[in-house]
């Protein structure tokens, strides 16, 4: 873990309220699918967790949602901006267990960071198949960006307007060697219940620190309490008491 100052190169709305941000820096702690860092955001005490959407020799790219004030304040950030960043958090998904056929399976904010999984496996050889979900239409992102990369594509809304109707878990089934999921608990939680194949979570959580230390991101699992910040955010199947 270390604290390193980044610069804000690029930035742009991938979506509404879903601003994609290039920041230029030491990014040696940062790189790994699944993997995230803290951001300080401009006049606020705590720091904020975002998933790491991609990294690219000095390039850090993140994925930044509206949700409050401090990431308000993150969206009205120019290019030249300052921010200090601690990287080096969490475990990242294990590559190596994603066999000939995974499933990539990203719901809301959790797509991002899917699409960073998706280019690092098909840099191994490995086109993997992914459904990312959305709520409609109007927040459908990286759809081309996936159907660049993975071998093949569904995209699901709750209320149909693009694509199928319905919830990414529909796109579990038999033929997968392996799962990997990003997105909102309920989501996560049915994966972990219906998919056929070893699944691999990264849990979205509050956190104070974001290194273990105020136990803030505490959840339960079969081995006793874990950290989604220290033991994660990455866990597997079985693995979390939902």
């Amino acid at each position: 873990m270390k604290k390193v100052r980044f610069q804000l190169s690029q930035a742009y709305f991938a979506a509404p309220g879903l601003r994609v941000m290039k920041l230029r820096g030491d990014t040696e702690g940062a790189a790994g699918p699944g993997r995230f860092v803290e951001v300080s955001a401009p006049g606020f005490f705590l720091r904020r967790p975002f998933s790491v959407c991609g990294v690219e020799g000095d390039e850090l790219t993140l994925a930044v949602k509206l949700a409050g004030h401090g990431t308000k304040a993150l969206h009205e950030l120019a290019p030249g901006a300052q921010l200090e960043l601690l990287t080096g958090l969490g475990n990242g998904f294990e590559l190596s267990a994603a066999g000939e056929r995974p499933l990539l399976l990203g719901g809301g904010s959790g797509v991002a960071p899917m699409l960073y999984l998706a280019r690092e496996l098909s840099k191994l050889g490995v086109r993997p198949a992914a459904a990312i979900g959305f709520g409609s239409a109007g927040e459908v992102c990286f759809e081309r960006e996936f159907g660049e990369t993975c071998g093949s594509l569904r995209v699901f809304t709750l209320d149909g307007s693009r694509g199928e109707r319905g919830l990414v878990t529909q796109a579990l089934g038999e033929g997968f060697s392996s799962v990997f999921a990003c997105g909102p608990l309920p989501m996560l939680r049915a994966i972990d219940e219906k998919s056929p194949a070893p699944a691999q979570f990264s849990l979205e959580a509050r956190m104070g620190c974001g290194f273990g230390a105020c136990m803030g991101c505490t959840i339960d699992t079969v081995n006793g309490p874990r950290r989604v910040c220290k033991d994660g955010p990455v866990f597997r199947s079985g693995e979390v008491r939902w």
